[in-house]
C-alpha cells in the first residue's frame, strides 16, 4: 500500500523509476485526482499544463506507474480503465451507472462478512475488491 505521506513523485523515485517533467506532471495529476480519471482524462489535464505531452505518453506513464504498485486500474463496466493512487487503507466503490460517479466507502460490516465466507469455504482471504453498480433512488423508493 502507498505511504500517503509520500507524494506520487517521492513513490517513484523510491522505485527507481526515471522522472522525466512530463511523467511528473502525470504523477501530480493523479494525486490530486478524487474522481478515478481514465487516460483521456488525464492527457486532457496533463495537456492543460504541459501541451507537449502526447496521448501515447500517457498511456505508458499510467503502465508504468501501474505496473510499479503505484496506482490501481479498476474496469467500471463502462470499456474505459480508470486509475486511482493505490490507497493506504482498503476501500470499496459504489458506482453510479447514471453519470459514472465512483464514491469510495468502507464497511466493516461487509469486510467481516468476506472474511467470514472466505472461511466458510476453507480459505484465508488475501485481497478482494467489490464494487456495487446503481442507480439513484427515486423519490417513490426513497
Amino acid at each position: 500500500m502507498a505511504d500517503l505521506t509520500q507524494t506520487l513523485e517521492e513513490l517513484c523515485a523510491a522505485r527507481g523509476l526515471r522522472m522525466t517533467e512530463q511523467r511528473r506532471v502525470i504523477a501530480r495529476i493523479l494525486q490530486q485526482s478524487t474522481d478515478h480519471p481514465d487516460v483521456e482524462e488525464l492527457y486532457r489535464r496533463s495537456s492543460e499544463i504541459d501541451s507537449r505531452i502526447s496521448i501515447a505518453t500517457v498511456y505508458r506513464t499510467v503502465k508504468l506507474f501501474e505496473d510499479a504498485g503505484i496506482i490501481e486500474r479498476h474496469d467500471f463496466r463502462e470499456g474505459r480503465s480508470r486509475y486511482e493512487t493505490v490507497p493506504e487503507e482498503h476501500h470499496d466503490h459504489l458506482i453510479d451507472l447514471k453519470t459514472g460517479k465512483v464514491i469510495e466507502f468502507h464497511s466493516p460490516e461487509i469486510e467481516a462478512l468476506q472474511e467470514l465466507i472466505a472461511r466458510k469455504y476453507g480459505f484465508r482471504l488475501v485481497d478482494h475488491r467489490l464494487e456495487l453498480y446503481g442507480v439513484p433512488l427515486s423519490k417513490d423508493e426513497s
